[in-house]
């Protein structure tokens, strides 16, 4: 099969959530380059000229990741229109930094639900319709956090790690189904929402723990994702992508 051909995702269904901005948004962008269709959703109201800006066929759906109610709506709406779904990108994600001795009872809760509940009721919904085609790419964002230790970053990294956790299941019970279920672990990603939090020598600190020097570009981020949803990987499953620029290697 040639190169075009195994990434060509012409008719293919595809959820990208946190879609509005940043890693999300170019994620959409590429996959709708592919050919895909793209529902993305976010909570953010931005979501809708997002989708429309990628053209009159895709989706938006304005919604909270942790809403159990909301998901099976979007996922069913979604079958009616386009009668599958090929593709999951869990995409959406907070931190809420700071000591563990200070880490509040509801920031703790907060993350749980959008970086780790929200992502298992999503699967859950979308696997199930993806086992019943037979096929399926399940792509989850985790991070560099799930792999070593990060200053403040208690809660975030048990979701993160959590999130791997359940990739290596999801990979074990639906491979035979044909779905694949990856992860991808990032460092630091330049959204407009990261340049400001590492801005200045916060940044230029952890920079410098960086073998390529650099943070990465959301770019980076979505064409690791096409990879992972590409004909090309099908033998690719339970796998953590981490792309870190060496970070975790040092």
């Amino acid at each position: 099969m040639k190169f075009e051909e195994n990434y060509d995702l012409t008719g293919q269904v595809a959820i990208v959530t946190g879609a509005a901005n940043g890693i999300g948004h170019a994620i959409a962008g590429v996959l709708a380059e592919r050919g895909a269709i793209v529902a993305m959703v976010d909570r953010s109201e931005t979501v809708a000229e997002a989708a429309q800006a990628l053209g009159e066929r895709h989706l938006a759906f304005q919604m909270d990741v942790a809403d159990e109610a909301a998901i099976e709506t979007m996922v069913e709406d979604l079958m009616q229109r386009q009668g599958r779904i090929d593709i999951l990108v869990n995409n959406a994600g907070i931190g809420r930094t700071g000591p563990s001795e200070a880490l509040s009872t509801k920031d703790w809760h907060e993350q749980l639900a959008i970086n780790l509940t929200a992502p298992f009721l999503l699967t859950r919904a979308v696997g199930a319709r993806m086992k019943a085609r037979r096929y399926g790419r399940i792509v989850s964002m985790a991070s560099q956090a799930a792999l070593v230790g990060l200053d403040g970053h208690v809660g975030y990294s048990a979701t993160k790690a959590g999130l791997l956790g359940m990739t290596r299941v999801w990979a074990l019970e639906w491979g035979p189904h044909g779905i694949t279920a990856n992860a991808i672990s990032p460092t630091v990603i330049e959204t407009q929402l990261a340049k400001a939090h590492w801005a200045g020598e916060i940044g230029e600190n952890f920079r410098r723990k960086i073998p390529v020097g650099r943070f990465g570009q959301p770019e980076e981020v979505a064409y690791a994702v096409l990879h992972l949803v590409s004909k090309s990987a099908g033998i690719i499953n339970g796998e953590n992508m981490v792309i870190d620029g060496g970070y975790t290697a040092t």
